[in-house]
């Protein structure tokens, strides 16, 4: 099936992409939740080849994940599969590298997946059917009404060797990247003038699904290239190694509104300012590393940087709500004419 014909077919379905990764146990949006927990450092570092001890700060939400030399394998073997890790912490803004192979299998979903709290996100997918290209998608407080945001970039062979899949996500401007390559750039006010923008705190959510499972709908299982035949299981994506660096580190974040608006994030505890070297000890477990020293990134060709980001913030103190950050103007147009174009 072309490309450009799978966001018309999900769109007839009105089912999410990502369903077996997206979920959410509060809403702020509609009540008050608890802070989030966040990554109080710049950057994190898991090599998932080295054993067990790389899923510290990880949690599992969905069946086993294990650690092999190729990496963290997820595996479906059988028919309801779909096991999936996430970040025990959240970043706010950042810059984010998967080392990843995609598993191959028709209709078999590898998912990298930025969740927050009210259901913002951020996707890579790779469908196993197509071992030609790689999905970018992304979705603002779960407003699917429309499924005609994703793009299709070429990529060698995914299903059959590693690439470095990016995204730097900063409150202007969302980047994607494969092996430094610029994919695809989604301005702030090019996604509903900032309405469909992701920009609350996230985790990042790694994991499988059959979007083949006849179970998910004619429209699902037609984006996804056909039923799966779970006879040919088992079905592995393998995440080798991820990085991950937090524009805005803090020990935990806050939704000062319900307006779910990124200048409404209220961030507690951080003893980190803008531009600051820090002096605490780095903190090591395992293979999964946390760094304090450093918010330059040195990878992709992208035009933005923690440093850069850091830069817009005078100072980030206890409690304090993100500063020097400017939201784009609100939409003059009808959002429901908007919608028919996002």
């Amino acid at each position: 099936m072309p490309s450009y014909m799978r966001p018309i077919i999900a769109a007839l379905a009105a089912v999410p992409y990502t369903a077996a990764q997206t979920f959410t146990k509060c809403n702020p949006l509609n009540t008050t939740c608890p802070p989030d927990p966040g990554l109080a450092n710049y950057t994190f570092h898991t090599d998932f080849t080295t054993g067990d001890s790389a899923f510290d700060y990880w949690n599992t939400t969905s069946g086993s994940v294990n650690s092999t030399q190729q990496g963290a394998a997820f595996v479906i073997n059988k028919q309801g599969d779909s096991p999936t890790i996430q970040t025990d912490f959240y970043f706010f803004f950042g810059h984010v590298d998967v080392r990843m192979k995609v598993a191959s299998g028709t209709g078999i979903i590898s998912s990298i997946v930025f969740l927050s709290d009210d259901l913002d996100e951020i996707d890579w997918e790779g469908i196993g059917t197509y071992n030609y290209e790689i999905e970018t998608n992304y979705f603002g407080k779960d407003n699917t009404t429309s499924y005609a945001r994703a793009t299709y970039p070429n990529v060698t062979t995914p299903c059959d060797e590693f690439h470095i899949y990016s995204i730097d996500w900063t409150h202007e401007q969302i980047q994607w990247f494969v092996d430094g390559d610029l994919k695809r750039t989604l301005a702030y006010e090019d996604a509903l003038n900032g309405q469909n923008f992701p920009q609350t705190p996230m985790v990042l959510r790694l994991g499988i699904w059959a979007g083949g499972d006849p179970s998910a709908g004619e429209g699902t299982v037609e984006w996804a290239g056909g039923e799966t035949d779970f006879s040919d299981a088992p079905f592995t994506m393998y995440v080798e190694s991820v990085n991950i660096t937090n524009y805005y580190p803090a020990e935990s974040y806050t939704y000062g509104d319900t307006t779910g608006a990124y200048a409404s994030i209220v961030k507690s505890n951080s003893s980190s300012t803008s531009n600051s070297s820090e002096t605490a000890s780095t903190k090591k477990n395992g293979t999964t590393t946390l760094d304090t020293n450093s918010a330059s990134y040195t990878g992709s060709n992208t035009s933005s940087s923690a440093a850069s980001a850091n830069s817009s913030v005078a100072t980030s103190t206890a409690g304090s709500v993100v500063a020097g950050l400017t939201m784009s103007p609100v939409a003059v147009m009808s959002a429901a004419v908007l919608y028919l174009f996002m």
